[in-house]
């Protein structure tokens, strides 16, 4: 299975820094001790700007995001977290999977492509 994920905190919590930038440097050391869990599990991820994902059985997935909000929860008084999950029984290397068989079809699209978002002229 295939778990993207945003975690961030609001409000102070006990490793909340001080000072005028506070608020942002909050959240961005909060998603930093996020995707240290996630990147020390050892299950496959990847990070983008809006969503950490991770590959893997639902309970070892389940328990890495737990981990990571409970230390997003040190930052802040509550914590917000979406999840988005593709739940595909026996199947593995989607996270990089998914991509190349995108990137496939885009390719094969390429000679189709009439250059007017595929609608015929």
């Amino acid at each position: 299975m295939l778990v993207a994920f945003s975690v961030a905190p609001s409000g102070v919590g006990p490793d909340t820094p001080a000072g005028p930038a506070a608020v942002d440097a909050s959240v961005h050391d909060a998603v930093a001790a996020a995707v240290r869990i996630v990147r020390e599990s050892g299950l496959p991820n990847r990070t983008d700007s809006m969503f950490t994902t991770l590959e893997g059985e639902w309970d070892e997935v389940m328990e890495v995001i737990r981990r990571a909000t409970e230390a997003v929860g040190r930052y802040g008084s509550r914590v917000s977290l979406v999840l988005k999950a593709d739940i595909r029984p026996g199947h593995t290397g989607e996270l990089a999977g998914k991509v190349e068989r995108l990137e496939a079809a885009l390719e094969r699209s390429r000679g189709t492509d009439t250059g007017n978002g595929g609608r015929q002229s």
